[in-house]
C-alpha cells in the first residue's frame, strides 16, 4: 500500500483514533453483516478474477499499479463473507482457508477504499460477469465506517452536515450567503417559499466557488417563469453521510431535503450540476426511506431539456469553437443522463467533439465520491486528472464544458497543478448566458 498505517491514523477523525483494534474490528464486522444478502452473495462469488474491472479503473490505467484493480478494493468484505456468512464459511474457518480480518488490514485497506475509488461504475460496466462492483465498495465503505475508519475530512463534513445541513462551519450560513450572491449577480433569489412546484438545491461548492452558477440556476428559472424555491433547510445537495458510508448519517441528510420538499409540497426537487447528489437522491434515497418518494427527481440537464422540448427553454446560438464535454460519471453510468445535455448544447448550436472514452464509457474527473475532500488522495488524482487533460486536449476544444461542479473544482485544481491551459465551464452557466425571450 501507498500509505503506511501512522499515516492513515493521522487522516482519522480525532474521536476514531482512540478506538481500540478489538472494536475497531468489531465495528467492521458489524458493518459488514448488515451487508451480507443474496445479492452480495451473488456478486462476491460470481468473481471469476479476469481482471477486465482493472483495465476499467482510471487509477489502475494511470499508474498501472495491481493495487488498484477495483475487486482487490472490497477483499477484507469478501474475507468477512467469506469467513463469516458464505455457504462454505465452515470449511474456510476449519481449514484456516480465510483468516480473521485485522485491524491493520482494515488501516491499510482504507487507502483504497477512499483514497483510490471515486464510486463511478466504470468498474460494473466493463465487468463480464455483471457484477456491481461499484455497490459492493460502497458496502465495504460503510463497514469501514463502523470500524472509524473513514477518512477524517469525509467523517467531519458528514457529522456536521447530518447535524446542521452544511458540510462544514461558516461565517456566515449558506442561507445569507445565498442571498448575498442574489444582489451580487441581480438576481432574485426564491426561497423559503411556503408552496412551489418545483424544489431547488445547490452544491457546497457552487456557494463557495462558483458563485456564478447559483445565480444562472435562479436566472434560468425565473426566465421560465417556475415555480420554485430554495429551502433554508434543505439547502445542500452533496450528502457527506455517502462518501463516508455512513448509512444512518446518509438518511438522515436525505431526509433533511425529503422532508422540505414535502413541505412546501413540490412535485419535483432539481439537483443541480453535482453528480453524486444526483445518485444520493435520485436512486439511494428512497431505499432508505423505505417507500417512493412523493415527489420526481431531476438532475438540472434533465428538468431544463425537457423545457426546451416543451418549447418553455428557448435559446440563442453560442460562439464556443471546438467544445469538449466532460460527462460525469454519476448522471451517465447510474442515472443515463447522456442525451440531455446534449440537446441543450445542440440547441444553442454547438456538436461536442467527443473525447476518445465518452458517455458510458467516460474516464471519471478523479475527484468524485470524497476523493478531492482527502488531502493525501492528491498527488494520485492528479495522475488520473493528467488522463483525462491529454484527451481533453486531443480534440483541440476551444472550450471545455461540464455538468458538474464537483468535477469543475477538481479539474480547475488539476489546472492550477499542470499550468494547464484549458478553463473548466459551467453547462448551466452558458445556458443562462444564451436565454432568448419568446
Amino acid at each position: 500500500m501507498n500509505s503506511s498505517s501512522a499515516e492513515l491514523r493521522a487522516n482519522l477523525a480525532p474521536e476514531e483514533t482512540r478506538i481500540g483494534e478489538r472494536e475497531r474490528v468489531a465495528g467492521a464486522m458489524r458493518g459488514f453483516a448488515r451487508e451480507f444478502g443474496a445479492l452480495s452473495a451473488l456478486r462476491l462469488e460470481a468473481c471469476v478474477h479476469c481482471g477486465m474491472c482493472a483495465d476499467a479503473c482510471h487509477f489502475y490505467i494511470a499508474t498501472e499499479d495491481p493495487q488498484y484493480t477495483p475487486v482487490l478494493k472490497v477483499e477484507p468484505f469478501k474475507q468477512a463473507f467469506k469467513r463469516e456468512a458464505g455457504a462454505f464459511a465452515p470449511l474456510f474457518r476449519w481449514f484456516g482457508l480465510k483468516p480473521r480480518v485485522t485491524a491493520e488490514e482494515l488501516e491499510r485497506w482504507q487507502h483504497l477504499l477512499y483514497d483510490s475509488c471515486n464510486l463511478c461504475g466504470r468498474c460494473s460496466l466493463m465487468c463480464p460477469m455483471g457484477i456491481d462492483i461499484t455497490e459492493l465498495i460502497e458496502q465495504a465503505r460503510r463497514g469501514m465506517f463502523e470500524a472509524g475508519l473513514a477518512p477524517s475530512e469525509l467523517y467531519e463534513k458528514a457529522a456536521h452536515q447530518r447535524h446542521s445541513g452544511q458540510p462544514e462551519p461558516t461565517n456566515e450560513p449558506y442561507r445569507e450567503q445565498l442571498l448575498a450572491i442574489g444582489r451580487q449577480f441581480g438576481v432574485e433569489i426564491p426561497l423559503d417559499k411556503p408552496h412551489a412546484e418545483v424544489m431547488l438545491t445547490v452544491p457546497r461548492t457552487d456557494i463557495e466557488h462558483y458563485p456564478a452558477a447559483v445565480a444562472a440556476l435562479a436566472r434560468v428559472m425565473a426566465h421560465m417563469k417556475v415555480d420554485c424555491t430554495f429551502r433554508t433547510d434543505g439547502l445542500i445537495a452533496e450528502n457527506y453521510g455517502y462518501y463516508a458510508g455512513g448509512r444512518d448519517w446518509q438518511r438522515r441528510i436525505s431526509m433533511r431535503l425529503i422532508d422540505e420538499a414535502v413541505a412546501c409540497r413540490a412535485k419535483i426537487l432539481i439537483v443541480p450540476e453535482c453528480g453524486h447528489a444526483y445518485s444520493a437522491l435520485r436512486w439511494e434515497a428512497a431505499e432508505l426511506l423505505g417507500r417512493p418518494l412523493p415527489f420526481k427527481v431531476q438532475h438540472v440537464t434533465e428538468y431544463l431539456a425537457d423545457a426546451l422540448e416543451a418549447g418553455r427553454l428557448k435559446l440563442r446560438p453560442a460562439d464556443t469553437g471546438v467544445t469538449a464535454f466532460h460527462d460525469p460519471c454519476q448522471l451517465v453510468r447510474k442515472g443515463g443522463v447522456t442525451d440531455a445535455p446534449r440537446r441543450l448544447m445542440r440547441a444553442m448550436g454547438i456538436e461536442p467533439t467527443e473525447t476518445v472514452r465518452h458517455i458510458g464509457y467516460n474516464i471519471c474527473c478523479g475527484g468524485g465520491g470524497g476523493v478531492f475532500d482527502i488531502k493525501r488522495a492528491a498527488p494520485l488524482r492528479y495522475r488520473v486528472v493528467e488522463e483525462k487533460f491529454n484527451e481533453i486536449d486531443q480534440t483541440g476544444a476551444q472550450t471545455f464544458l461540464t455538468s458538474c461542479s464537483d468535477c469543475r473544482r477538481t479539474f480547475d485544481d488539476g489546472k492550477q497543478h499542470f499550468n494547464w491551459q484549458q478553463t473548466p465551464r459551467s453547462l448551466l452557466e452558458l445556458l443562462a448566458e444564451h436565454l432568448r425571450s419568446a
